[in-house]
């Protein structure tokens, strides 16, 4: 398990945060509903090369989770540029999945930062987006905050065990579960779904070009939440090079496939 021994009040949230390794910085940044423990089997293999931070989202993992709290898209990327500045980081390589890739390119074409490289997969960035199951709690979503915990439990680990293509292990499902477990956790999942909003990616779709910095755009070949397909669009419209498909993967490609992210990355940084 990764640690997260630093909290961080950006714009009255608690943001738990870590770093390990030393070198020239990467900054990872994790999906929806997971957390910083995404990149748990990666960053050890990173750490001798840079020195890698590493975040829960507002409302998300271990940073602050509270009722009436804003944990969109919209200001996930406010966060991300105010680490950059408490971190004091000039173009850090970038790391981002899901939820990760979005915060990532509005942080870019909306805050101005920039990267040393980008490696992004099964990112949330294309218009259409959102599961049959995120458009139904978000009609819904006060009503399925309240449901018995049994209930969420299981329709949680179910919900989980779809993001990837393998079959997870009792340990994995546990990890990714406990965050959104009890009278905090619970309606906290149901909160970062009913915000999740297509205006979000929408206000940076039309800015989509090719980044100053080299760019990889990966995806797995089978995931079922967000199509292959859209990685070769996203991959065309910000990289200028094809997607890379991660065979027998689905869209947690951090535990069908981790290697290929950890090849991808030090390819990138090792081979400039």
């Amino acid at each position: 398990m990764l640690e997260l021994p630093n909290t961080s009040v950006i714009n009255g949230n608690a943001v738990r945060w870590g770093a390990m390794g030393d070198g020239p910085p990467l900054v990872a940044i994790h999906g929806t509903p997971f957390s910083s423990q995404v990149w748990r089997r990666i960053v050890p293999h990173l750490f001798d090369h840079r020195r890698v931070y590493y975040f829960d989202l507002v409302g998300y993992g271990h940073s602050e989770k509270r009722e009436g709290q804003d944990v969109s898209l919209g200001v996930q990327n406010e966060v991300l540029a105010a680490l950059f500045q408490e971190w004091e980081l000039d173009r850090p390589d970038v790391l981002a999945h899901d939820f990760g890739g979005a915060t990532a390119l509005r942080a870019y074409y909306l805050n101005g930062l920039r990267y040393g490289s980008l490696t992004i997969f099964d990112a949330v960035a294309l218009a259409p987006w959102g599961s049959p199951l995120v458009q139904h709690v978000r009609q819904h979503a006060e009503a399925f905050a309240g449901m018995p915990e049994y209930m969420h439990k299981a329709m949680l680990r179910a919900y989980l065990q779809t993001a990837a293509h393998h079959e997870l292990s009792e340990e994995t499902l546990e990890i990714y579960a406990a965050p959104w477990i009890g009278p905090v956790g619970q309606p906290a999942f149901y909160r970062q779904i009913a915000q999740m909003d297509q205006k979000y990616t929408d206000e940076v779709q039309g800015f989509y070009g090719a980044l100053d910095c080299p760019v990889s755009v990966l995806w797995g070949a089978c995931d079922e939440w967000i199509p292959y397909e859209k990685g070769e669009v996203l991959a065309g419209l910000i990289s200028g090079e094809n997607c890379i498909p991660i065979p027998q993967a689905g869209h947690l490609v951090q535990e069908d496939c981790p290697e290929a992210i950890v090849a991808a990355v030090l390819k990138q940084i090792l081979g400039r």
